[in-house]
């Protein structure tokens, strides 16, 4: 019978429930168990792909295409395991589940309301993953803070939830905070007391409390959060601030906090966890041999959020080359053609980022250009790309105007353009070309020798490709298409034939990038950024 675990936030956001989440799992998993891990959001946007990166961060795409938010990025890195649709629901998608159920006659004339309608709704999605016989434990991150208007329906469906599933199959991880007060010179429970009975009065007794703190907690404040919380004193679970995420399950193993969770859901310890492979890991990210500067030009930099996936696939990577890896934001509404040069001399390598809209595209292609002409590695993701395709069509290939048409629909030269299939789309949600698709990639290139094979699938999340029209006028003058889909004959990857390392892909790599399997272009590019730091002492 699958187990489930439901880990809520208190005092404040931005906590880290899904760090915790996602270090659980990692130990669960590394003791034998199937795990897999859920987001459940609060907000009724339909998923986070509307939403503007300043609003919500980066929006994470799974194999089967579906937008989700940026802590199942977390819960793959760690778990090395896809998620999918079933891993992401949002207070949107439920409601608009439940009111086609009323349109389509479903409820039989009864009042839909949110008890009992919408809480079986979200109470039916807890179960889906639990229900498909994949895994023994199922996790579920339930988004905002207690108290929070938005999240009481979910608070209500994890008590009825707990009710219906009966003892040991459940239990709740309440994630808070132990404040500081420097003038006191002390860590203060009460805000994590008041948390805790908040929740009561909602009818949920947390089983276990993973308290955030910046010093550690004493014996004795442990046993003062334990008594007035009403739960076990080995259910008080410190959790300090960490030099990096990935130090997050070593210290909550440190604290069995895995033990714990297993005790209460009556499961067997099996084996000790196996962690050997992730302490290699942080051993390389610890102890780098050199260092490279990384600058990542974007639109969304003020925002660290909205690039995450992109600068840990570069930890990932680093760790890989046993290499120290700086990554500098660089905005590009900031590039002019006279500071360029001063901006960008300073790194080892150049990435250009995703992003939407013609705010900021200049700079980027004016980057792009000197990174081109001064043989510094570079790597394109997808507006990257795009971009890279124009500064070639101007200035190496002289059409005067070359553009994309998201950009200018009146462009002479509409290197980029709109897929066909996304023309009469109307409904901006949901349908841009997204999810896992093939590419076939050129023997001998570029591309090829980085992946070591021929045949890969990437992550997609765009409207507008490389317009063939132009196809054989670049690769004359020197930009292959090395990566080509096989059943639309889309270019995938492009890369310049006489450049140390100048790759672009109309995917996103860094979604597919875990700590387990660094994405192999990342660790490419971190090394060609080595090389051409080496070069240039």
């Amino acid at each position: 019978m699958t187990k489930y675990i439901f880990v809520t936030g208190g005092v404040t956001s931005s906590l880290g429930k899904g760090i915790i989440s996602a270090s659980l799992a990692k130990l669960l998993q590394s003791r034998g168990y199937r795990v897999t891990i859920q987001k459940f959001d609060p907000y009724i946007n339909i998923d986070p792909g509307t939403l503007n990166p300043y609003e919500h961060g980066e929006c994470y795409v799974t194999e089967d295409g579906a937008e989700t938010d940026l802590d199942l990025g977390h819960y793959e890195r760690f778990l090395n395991v896809p998620t999918s649709q079933a891993n992401n629901i949002t207070t949107g998608r439920i409601y608009q589940n439940v009111i086609n159920q009323e349109r389509a006659g479903a409820y039989l004339g009864k009042t839909v309301q949110v008890v009992p309608h919408i809480t079986d709704e979200i109470k039916r999605n807890m179960r889906i993953l639990g229900e498909s016989g994949e895994y023994d434990i199922v996790i579920t991150e339930l988004g905002g803070t207690v108290g929070d208007i938005e999240s009481l329906p979910y608070i209500e469906a994890v008590r009825q939830f707990r009710w219906e599933e009966g003892a040991n199959n459940s239990l709740v991880i309440h994630l808070t905070l132990i404040p500081f007060l420097a003038a006191a010179g002390e860590l203060k429970t009460k805000p994590t007391q008041h948390s805790v009975k908040m929740l009561l009065e909602y009818g949920i007794q947390p089983d276990i409390l993973v308290c955030r703190t910046e010093h550690h907690i004493t014996p004795e404040i442990r046993r003062k959060i334990a008594q007035f919380c009403n739960v076990n004193l080995n259910a008080v679970v410190e959790s300090i601030d960490a030099p990096s995420i990935y130090d997050v399950p070593l210290l909550m193993l440190k604290e069995q906090l895995d033990k714990t969770v297993l005790a209460k859901l009556k499961l067997p310890q099996r084996n000790e966890p196996d962690l050997e492979n992730w302490k290699n890991f942080l051993g390389r990210l610890k102890n780098p041999t050199s260092e490279v500067r990384i600058g990542l030009v974007g639109k969304y930099v003020e925002l660290p959020d909205a690039y995450k996936s992109i600068t840990e696939s570069f930890v990932h990577a680093g760790a890989a080359n046993e290499c120290k890896v700086r990554v500098v934001c660089v905005h590009s509404e900031s590039l002019t053609e006279e500071n360029v040069a001063d901006r960008l001399s300073g790194f080892n390598g150049v990435l250009v980022a995703p992003g939407f809209g013609n705010r900021g595209i200049e700079g980027k292609i004016i980057a792009i250009k000197y990174v081109r002409e001064h043989n510094i590695p570079f790597f394109g993701i997808c507006l990257g790309m795009q971009c890279a395709v124009i500064e070639f069509a101007r200035n190496v290939l002289n059409l005067q105007g070359a553009h994309s048409t998201e950009m200018d629909e009146n462009t002479p030269h509409p290197v980029i353009s709109m897929m066909e299939e996304q023309k009469k789309i109307k409904n901006l949600g949901g349908t841009m070309r997204l999810g896992s698709y093939d590419c076939e990639i050129k023997k001998g290139s570029k591309a090829a020798s980085i992946y070591g094979k021929t045949s890969i699938t990437e992550r997609h999340r765009h409207r507008y490709e490389f317009n063939n029209d132009y196809l054989a006028d670049f690769e004359n003058a020197g930009m292959i298409a090395s990566g080509i889909n096989p059943d639309n004959k889309l270019a995938e990857i492009v890369e310049l034939k006489n450049h140390p390392f100048f790759v672009a892909g109309q995917f996103h790599p860094e979604l597919k990038s875990t700590v387990a399997n660094p994405h192999p272009l990342f660790v490419s590019f971190v090394a060609a950024a080595l090389a051409y730091a080496k070069k240039h002492v």
